[in-house]
């Protein structure tokens, strides 16, 4: 299928660094949004579940980028951490 899109001078300058910053092509990257966008077929189909093909390809989406985020400390995980307002 061959789709057709009119976007507005800001959306394709937003489309187009958005694609740059991920090293892709703008046509590339605007198809990865839209198959992102759609269910996963585990969804569609109402299984709930994934086939290891689906969850590898999850893990290496949510990993994408992962080398720009700050490494943060074993310690900065503890249940204290996270309640230490409630204490």
């Amino acid at each position: 299928m061959t789709l057709q899109l009119e976007l507005n001078p800001e959306t394709e300058a937003q489309l187009a660094a958005e694609a740059a910053q991920h090293g892709m092509a703008p046509e590339a990257y605007a198809l990865k949004l839209i198959k992102g966008a759609l269910p996963s077929q585990a969804y569609a189909t109402g299984t709930g579940r994934l086939t290891v093909e689906e969850f590898h390809k999850m893990l290496a989406e949510i990993s994408e980028g992962a080398e720009n985020r700050p490494s943060l400390p074993t310690s900065a995980f503890s249940r204290e951490s996270f309640y230490e307002d409630r204490l």
